[in-house]
């Protein structure tokens, strides 16, 4: 005998503190599943009433109450459609990080999810206690499993649930985007599905928040580990799912997937990053300082592509130390993307400030002090448009610079969200190509030119800075592999250039801890994921 159950993921980009907003999503869509794709259950992502990761909003009793009040609205509001619906829940004085299955008005299942991630950007232990209990209930005849995201990553959850009859096992997740994070789902996935002989429906959140980027990726592996059909990245979709049991086996049709460069997930992860960051907050427009180089170049192409050539602005904002070339650049960039732009000296208020400090630094030599004060005075032109118009100042620093202090707090820093934050400058260039293949609007002029930022003569980022190749190459060592001076000596680098990177990392934590967010793609990504003191006298 068989037995068929059609299942909709339901990848959705739910906004954190949006009871409201988040459950019109729900009830759309269970009433989309249930009328146009006919399906017998939906999936919801994790914490999808309140969305993810609502952080300090869980202390407070009265979000708590709202979002109970939201899943017990949904529940008489939806029928004849089995709903898994993740959510906070309140019991003997313990919140947990809980889904309830919903039918025809009623809750017939709860669980609470049993391994809670303390690591990297999570922090579940300050908010849910840990549940102990497997929950297996029957659809339509067939016993289903519950495990909610991190569940999947121990093995206990899932074979407990097994044990205890499940032949499918459903999982919400908020699982945020990372450079390899699609490898290692997939591997984790494989190893649950074929210890314990059970298909897994896996459906994650999708959309931007604050700096946590989530990819989607939902999809469906089968018993013997193979990835059989995925709902893609990056989108908002209800994905149907046709799942067929006999007396010993489950079937899934298995589709092709081909997955993307890298380089193209990066680049939609921060297109999507952008938009939701400016949308969710309530910004029309963004601008941004343009000066005729490649990481202000790729910031304007993600604007554009995120928020239309109509809602970004750039900023030209010369010097004495600006080329003429640096402005033929930017405008060629302008005209090709089609964004208003305006031109703003900053000569006036440099000289300004030149000559109210001309009898304090009497007889000392012009040195980055001069240089800081340019820099900071184009974040006073930006930050004051910003305030005049209600646009929303985008910051192009990159990850380069910010891990060695290349750059100018209150100055090239300031900005509300920075967009390159986690971007490593050699990754910009990749990235700037991947852009260009779509569509050529950077000038591969200013893909060429050497980096500088013309606040002295003839001035390069290669005149304090080792070539981005090789500073790169030691920072993905030090930051994403945790390695130490001697492992990284051991690559071949001069120890010398080592410590001076390390040091100047060390040195530079108070610049990182006042700049904007902006978006992450790496595991240990400055600020949420790497939170390192200030005061810090450890040199390795």
């Amino acid at each position: 005998m068989t037995s068929n159950l059609k299942i909709v993921l339901a990848q959705l980009n739910t906004t954190v503190g949006d009871i409201e907003g988040n459950l019109k999503k729900h009830i759309a869509s269970a009433n989309k599943a249930r009328d146009e794709l006919k399906a017998d259950v939906i999936v919801f992502p994790e914490l999808s009433i309140t969305g993810y990761p609502p952080e300090d909003l869980l202390f407070r009793k009265a979000f708590i109450d709202d979002a109970e009040k939201a899943l017990q609205f949904f529940a008489k509001k939806i029928h004849d459609i089995y709903c898994l619906v993740s959510h906070p829940h309140f019991e003997n004085d313990k919140l947990y990080n809980a889904c309830s299955l919903i039918y025809n008005g009623e809750i017939i299942a709860y669980y609470a999810k049993q391994r809670l991630p303390n690591y990297a950007v999570f922090d579940e232990r300050r908010y849910f206690e840990t549940g102990d209990k497997s929950c297996v209930v029957p659809i339509k005849g067939i016993p289903v499993g519950l495990a909610i995201c991190e569940d999947l990553w121990a093995p206990e959850p899932v074979k407990a649930a097994v044990e205890q009859g499940a032949r499918l096992i459903l999982s919400p997740n908020a699982s945020p985007f990372e450079t390899n994070k699609l490898a290692r789902r997939l591997a984790v996935l494989e190893k649950r599905a074929t210890e314990n002989n059970v298909p897994i429906i896996y459906v994650n959140n999708v959309g931007g928040q604050d700096d946590l980027i989530f990819d989607g990726g939902s999809m469906v592996v089968t018993p013997d580990g193979h990835l059989a059909q995925f709902a893609g990245f990056f989108n908002e979709t209800l994905f149907p799912v046709e799942i067929s049991f006999s007396d010993n086996k489950a079937n899934v049709d298995v589709q092709h997937f081909k997955k993307p460069k890298l380089e193209a997930m990066i680049y939609d992860a921060l297109v999507l990053a952008v938009r939701d960051y400016v949308e969710k907050n309530g910004f029309k427009k963004v601008i941004l300082g343009l000066s005729g180089g490649i990481d202000s170049a790729l910031t304007l192409a993600i604007a554009v592509d995120a928020l239309g050539k109509d809602q970004v602005e750039a900023i030209l904002m010369p010097s004495r130390y600006t080329a003429d070339i640096s402005m033929e650049y930017a405008k060629e960039l302008i005209d090709n993307l089609g964004v208003n732009y305006r031109t703003i000296s900053i000569e006036p208020m440099f000289n300004t400030f030149l000559t109210s400090l001309e009898a304090d630094f009497k007889n000392t030599k012009a040195d980055t002090t001069e240089e800081n004060i340019q820099a900071r005075c184009r974040a006073v032109i930006l930050m004051a448009l910003s305030n005049k118009f209600g646009s929303l100042v985008l910051s192009t620093s990159n990850r380069s610079e910010l891990a060695v202090g290349y750059g100018t707090l209150y100055g090239d820093m300031a900005g509300g969200y920075a967009v390159l934050k986690d971007v490593p400058k050699t990754l910009v260039y990749a990235l700037t190509e991947y852009r260009n293949k779509q569509n050529a609007v950077i000038p591969q002029h200013i893909i060429e030119r050497a980096p500088t930022a013309e606040l002295a003569p003839n001035q390069t980022d290669q005149d304090n800075l080792p070539p981005y190749s090789i500073l790169d190459t030691i920072l993905s060592l030090y930051l994403n592999e945790q390695k130490g001076i001697d492992q990284i000596a051991a690559e071949g680098f001069d120890r010398a250039l080592i410590e001076k990177v390390i040091r100047l990392i060390r040195l530079n934590e108070y610049k990182r801890k006042q700049g904007p967010i902006g978006p992450r793609i790496n595991l240990f990504a400055f600020a949420r994921g790497r939170r390192y003191p200030v005061t810090n006298g450890y040199e390795g």
